[in-house]
């Protein structure tokens, strides 16, 4: 489960390779995260180490891929319907 910097920064990654087919510069995380370039790069090791992402050239923040496009959410049951909202919602 990633917390919330690095669902942050996942999305951020996976928005800037669908929209603009490339990634961020270091500049842009940091305007778009609010966050310190030491920060940053190590929510980039975390997501790493958690296998959302592979950063081999960890001077450029360009050469990130993306291994997974969305944080993998446990499945929640079904709702069902208590009492005769059945009826109503099926006759």
């Amino acid at each position: 489960m990633l917390d919330d910097s690095e669902r942050k920064i996942h999305r951020i990654l996976h928005n800037y390779s669908v929209g603009r087919r490339r990634f961020p510069s270091m500049h842009e995380l940091m305007i778009k995260t609010g966050r310190a370039e030491r920060d940053i790069t190590q929510t980039l090791i975390n997501l790493e180490d958690k296998l959302f992402i592979i950063w081999d050239d960890k001077r450029r923040v360009e050469s990130i891929k993306l291994l997974q496009g969305m944080e993998q959410l446990p499945k929640s049951e079904p709702i069902k319907p208590n009492g005769n909202l059945d009826y109503w919602t099926n006759y």
